[in-house]
């Protein structure tokens, strides 16, 4: 879990979406547990940044791994 600095807890700002978006996005969460289009959309940002976070951490190679892989290639005359 992120831990926000203790000045920006409950600060927000205004994301702009196309209308249409918004409309289908309000007639999509109608009689669900979301009490707004911006509840959903910070719901749904939160998933995909969590998402794209763990891929970039996942995808992200160490200092060491890089220092094997380099080793290896020395090793196998590549380098």
């Amino acid at each position: 879990m992120v831990r926000r600095p203790q000045g920006e807890r409950g600060r927000y700002t205004t994301v702009s979406i196309p209308t249409p978006l918004y409309e289908r996005i309000r007639a999509l969460i109608a009689g669900t547990g979301f009490s707004s289009v911006s509840q959903f959309v910070t719901y749904v940002l939160r998933e995909v940044v969590s998402d794209m976070e763990k891929e970039k951490a996942q995808s992200a190679v160490s200092e060491e791994e890089r220092r094997e892989i380099l080793e290896r290639l020395r090793s196998l005359g590549y380098i």
